[in-house]
């Protein structure tokens, strides 16, 4: 439904988005997932033709919607594409069902029509009682509801969605993934959503594509990324929590943790990075061949267990474990490694086995 090939946006010297490739089949739920500036946001800019590519083509259904080499790019009204912003953008002097219905008359749709598509969408997200009050006289809940029933009216076969969540509680965010998957399954239509929240991305997606400064890092579906992170940045961003990264280095015709202990087995020619993940470590009671010594940050209780984090320097360690450690913030905290990682990776990020 939505093929992208070597798609490039430069402001100035800044480029924001680097030569990206991606295919999305159709009636898929796409999540952009990345920091902040790393370029999601400006994709979905250039999917809803609000900004024109410096480089490379977008075809929905088959058909180009803008060419970079050429300058040339259909307009946002013209490209059968829906687009939520995270503000939600209501028109203030108009009703709900006057927001609602503004696309469609827009799109010269018959009175009638207007009417009984304006209902359906409205019972559809579960606002039909709110349609005579004006965006001001409504919650923020309720206005993303306005804003998403706006968007779908016209039946577009594409939405876009740019971080419509960030702005609500953390519990109504929850229950809204669950109603914004409701309709993306009822209106069949392909999704593509803007977010920096990893868990968003692995909750609702069929497909994510991972983006670090302009490039996307890795692309499919959830589970493939979390079991097998293409790069260390993949590795480090997604999972709840995510995998730990510990320098390790040669060392006397072997390897060692940098600054750490020995790992036996291992003979290194150059300095990489393992990955553990946290179910893997374990804790210690004290210092042995095996372990690293951190200050005990933080025990949170997770899903009948606890995610203990410890800190020295700029590394960080993670482990799920069955009991909380009775520590108080800065104590010593040891973290048994396994013998071996989950995975290794360059000190560039590429992964290498």
């Amino acid at each position: 439904m939505i093929r992208i090939s070597d798609l490039t946006k430069r402001f100035g010297a800044v480029e924001a988005v680097r030569g990206v490739s991606l295919e999305v089949p159709q009636g898929a739920f796409l999540v952009l997932v990345g920091p902040s500036g790393c370029g999601k946001s400006t994709m979905l800019r250039m999917l809803a033709g609000l900004e024109a590519p410096s480089g490379g083509t977008i075809e929905f259904d088959g058909k180009m919607v803008s060419d970079g080499s050429r300058e040339w790019t259909v307009e946002a009204s013209r490209r059968n594409a829906g687009l939520v912003f995270q503000s939600y953008a209501l028109w203030p002097h108009m009703t709900v069902a006057g927001n609602v219905e503004w696309p469609l008359k827009v799109g010269k749709w018959a009175t009638a029509e207007r009417a009984a598509r304006v209902a359906e969408v409205l019972s559809l997200l579960a606002i039909d009682d709110l349609a005579n009050r004006f965006p001001n006289e409504i919650s923020g809940g309720q206005q993303q509801r306005v804003a998403i029933a706006r968007m779908i009216a016209p039946k577009p076969g594409i939405l876009l969605f740019d971080e419509p969540l960030s702005n609500l509680d953390a519990k109504l965010r929850v229950e809204m993934r669950t109603e914004l998957l409701k309709i993306h399954r009822a209106t069949a239509a392909t999704s593509v959503y803007v977010t920096h929240d990893q868990v968003e991305a692995m909750t609702m997606a069929s497909h994510v594509a991972v983006m670090n400064h302009g490039l996307v890092e890795q692309f499919g579906a959830p589970e493939d990324l979390v079991a097998e992170p293409a790069t260390s940045f993949v590795a480090t961003f997604l999972g709840t929590p995510p995998n730990n990264m510990i320098a390790v280095e040669p060392w006397e015709g072997g390897a060692r943790l940098a600054g750490g202990s020995l790992l036996p087995g291992f003979a290194l020619e150059r300095p990489v990075n393992f990955m553990y993940r946290a179910e893997d470590l374990s804790l210690a009671e004290a210092a042995n061949g095996r372990t690293l010594a951190l200050e005990f940050a933080e025990a949170s209780p997770i899903a009948g267990r606890y995610m203990v984090t410890g800190i020295v320097g700029d590394l960080r360690l993670t482990a799920i474990v069955d009991r909380a450690p009775h520590l108080a913030p800065g104590d010593t905290l040891h973290f048994k490694i396994p013998d071996k990682p989950a995975a290794v990776f360059a000190t560039s990020g590429e992964r290498l086995s």
